[in-house]
C-alpha cells in the first residue's frame, strides 16, 4: 500500500464537561532489594531492636543496681509478679520482712569501784622566796644551790654597820637617861622638884629603851636565816650585790611531803571525804602512787562548778616534783551490784541517754540514766534491770519496732 493512500486519524477530543480526561498511569513501585527491605519487614525489625535494648537495660538495672527496698529474693519475685499485679517474692535481707543483724549484751550485776578521773598539780608542802627586808650590800652568802638546809641556818648577811653604830649610840643614851632618872627620883623624894619634871626624865629613858629594841630588830634583819627545813633553789645574786626589800635571792622548798591539788565535779561533792585514797599517775615517769585526801575546800568554784580538793603524799624518795602535772583517780567507794553496759550501746539524745533493747525479737527504745563511766563501760543507774538484752552493734541500722537477728 502506498503512502498516498494512508490517512492519519484525527486526535480524539474528550468532552471534559461530563467525563474527566484520563490521567497518566502511576509509576510502578520499585522492586524490593536486600538494601531496601519491604516496609512491613522494616517495622518488625525496629520493634525487635527496641525490645532488645529495653530488655538489656532492665537486666542491667536488676543486676548492678538493685532496689534498696528489695531483698535478694524479694526483688526477683517483685519483678516477676509486678507486671501482672501479683505479689512479689518473700523479702530478703533488707526487705520489708528482713531482720537486722545485731550483737547484744545481757545486763548483769557487777562490782563497781566509783572513781572520778581528774588532773592535778603537784605543790611543795612549804615554799618561800628568800628576800631581804632591808636595803644594803650582801657581805656573806651561804647558799648552796639544790642543797638541804635546816631551820635557822644562816643563808646570807647584809651590811649593817650603820645600824650597829646607831645601836651603840643608843646604848650610851640609855645609860645617861638612867642616871638622870635616878637623880630625879631622889630629888622628888625630898620634894626638891615637881613630879612633872621627874616624869619627863623617866619618859626619856623609856623612849630610848624602845629605840634600842627597834635597832636590835633591824640588825636581826641583816642576818637572813632559813624559816624551815627544806631544799634551796637557784640563787639570783652574788656577794657584794646591793639588794633592796623585795629582791628575790633564792627559793626554799619542803618537798617531803608534797601536796596534790585537783578538782572534782560538783555532783560528787557530797561523796568526797577526808582520808579517801587517791591514785596519782606521774606524767613524766607514768609511775602510779597512792595519796590521801587531807583537805576539801568548803566552797564550790562558781565558774567551773567544781570542788577544789587537796591530797598529800609522803614523797620520801622524791617521786614527785612540785609544779608537775599528774593524773588523778579518786576512789569514792565500791558498789557490789552495779549495772554496767558497753559504752557503744548508749545513745546520747537531746533529753538524755537511751539504749536499744530486744523484746520479743524486736528492737525497743529505752531511756536510761548513767552514772560512773569509763572508756569501755557505763554504769546505768535507772532504766535497766538484770537480764535485759541491750543492742551493742548495728545501732545505726536499727530503729524501734525492727525485727532483729542476734549474732554471736
Amino acid at each position: 500500500m502506498s503512502s498516498e493512500n494512508q490517512t492519519t486519524a484525527p486526535p480524539k477530543n474528550w468532552d471534559t464537561t461530563s467525563t474527566p480526561a484520563p490521567t497518566a498511569a502511576p509509576p510502578s513501585a520499585p522492586a524490593p532489594t536486600p538494601e531496601t527491605p519491604p516496609k512491613g519487614k522494616r517495622s518488625w525489625l525496629g520493634w525487635l531492636i527496641a525490645a532488645l535494648v529495653i530488655g538489656g537495660m532492665v537486666w542491667a538495672k536488676m543486676t548492678y543496681f538493685p532496689s534498696p527496698n528489695a531483698g535478694e529474693k524479694g526483688g526477683k519475685g517483685g519483678a516477676a509478679g509486678g507486671a501482672k499485679g501479683g505479689k512479689g517474692g518473700p523479702g530478703g535481707a533488707g526487705g520489708p520482712g528482713a531482720k537486722v543483724p545485731v550483737q547484744v549484751y545481757v545486763v548483769a550485776a557487777t562490782k563497781l569501784s566509783d572513781e572520778v578521773a581528774s588532773t592535778g598539780s603537784v605543790m611543795a608542802d612549804e615554799s618561800v622566796t628568800i628576800q631581804s627586808e632591808i636595803s644594803g650590800k650582801i657581805t656573806s652568802l651561804n647558799i648552796q644551790e639544790g642543797k638541804a638546809v635546816r631551820k635557822g641556818q644562816l643563808l646570807f648577811t647584809i651590811n649593817a654597820a650603820d645600824v650597829q653604830a646607831q645601836l651603840q649610840k643608843q646604848e650610851y643614851n640609855i645609860k645617861l637617861y638612867r642616871d638622870q632618872e635616878q637623880r630625879q627620883r631622889t630629888l622628888l623624894a625630898k620634894e626638891y622638884i615637881s613630879r612633872q619634871e621627874y616624869e619627863q626624865s623617866q619618859n626619856a629613858l623609856l623612849t630610848s629603851q624602845a629605840d634600842l629594841a627597834a635597832l636590835r630588830v633591824t640588825l636581826q634583819k641583816a642576818y637572813v636565816r632559813a624559816p624551815f627545813d627544806g631544799i634551796l633553789g637557784l640563787r639570783n645574786t652574788s656577794v657584794g650585790a646591793y639588794v633592796s626589800p623585795g629582791t628575790a635571792i633564792t627559793t626554799l622548798s619542803r618537798v617531803s611531803p608534797v601536796k596534790i591539788d585537783f578538782n572534782v565535779p560538783s555532783r560528787f561533792a557530797s561523796a568526797v571525804r577526808v582520808g579517801d585514797p587517791v591514785q596519782v599517775t606521774d606524767e613524766a615517769s607514768t609511775k602510779k602512787i597512792e595519796a590521801k585526801v587531807y583537805a576539801i575546800n568548803p566552797q564550790i568554784d562558781p565558774v567551773s562548778r567544781t570542788l577544789p580538793v587537796r591530797a598529800i603524799y609522803a614523797n620520801k624518795n622524791m617521786e614527785l616534783r612540785p609544779g608537775g602535772f599528774v593524773k588523778v583517780n579518786l576512789e569514792l567507794g565500791e558498789t557490789a551490784e552495779a549495772l554496767q553496759i558497753p559504752t557503744e550501746a548508749v545513745v546520747p539524745v537531746a533529753s538524755g541517754y537511751t539504749v536499744f533493747t530486744v523484746k520479743n525479737g524486736k528492737a525497743a527504745v529505752q531511756p536510761v540514766n548513767i552514772g560512773v563511766r569509763s572508756d569501755k563501760v557505763i554504769q546505768i543507774t535507772k532504766g535497766l534491770a538484770v537480764g535485759d538484752t541491750v543492742i551493742r552493734t548495728g545501732i545505726l541500722q536499727v530503729k524501734a519496732g525492727d525485727r532483729v537477728s542476734i549474732q554471736k
